[in-house]
């Protein structure tokens, strides 16, 4: 069971940048999935998560600016009006449903997000 992320790049304050997520090895689709990121010096944070019914939370920082979606085995976060603060790793993760725990991880991602 594989996530493999991608997209993440470097972009100046206000821009827009498309992250997407593709599972591989198992369906997923009845999986909830969602967005993490890790900023330097700063613990994991939920960023955005999407349910199998496509359900959606988003962290109060990002609402807004921030849209998860999903597509089979995909997951996409489209991040508009990127700020500084938005600059760190993010990762797709998957987990069967919101009783367990994120099980499955992929391998993160860069945003750096530039003034």
């Amino acid at each position: 069971v594989q996530l493999q992320a991608s997209g993440g790049g470097l972009v100046q304050a206000g821009d827009s940048l498309r992250l997407s997520c593709t599972a591989s090895g198992r369906t997923f689709s009845n999986y909830e999935m969602a967005w993490f990121r890790q900023a330097p010096g700063k613990q994991r944070e939920l960023v955005a998560e999407i349910s199998s019914g496509a359900g959606k939370n988003y962290a109060d920082s990002v609402k807004g600016r921030f849209t998860i979606s999903r597509d089979k085995n995909t997951v996409y976060l489209q991040m508009n009006s990127l700020k500084l603060e938005d600059t760190a790793i993010y990762y797709c993760a998957a987990r069967y449903n919101r009783l367990t725990a994120y099980s499955y991880w992929g391998q993160g991602t860069l945003v750096t997000v530039s003034s």
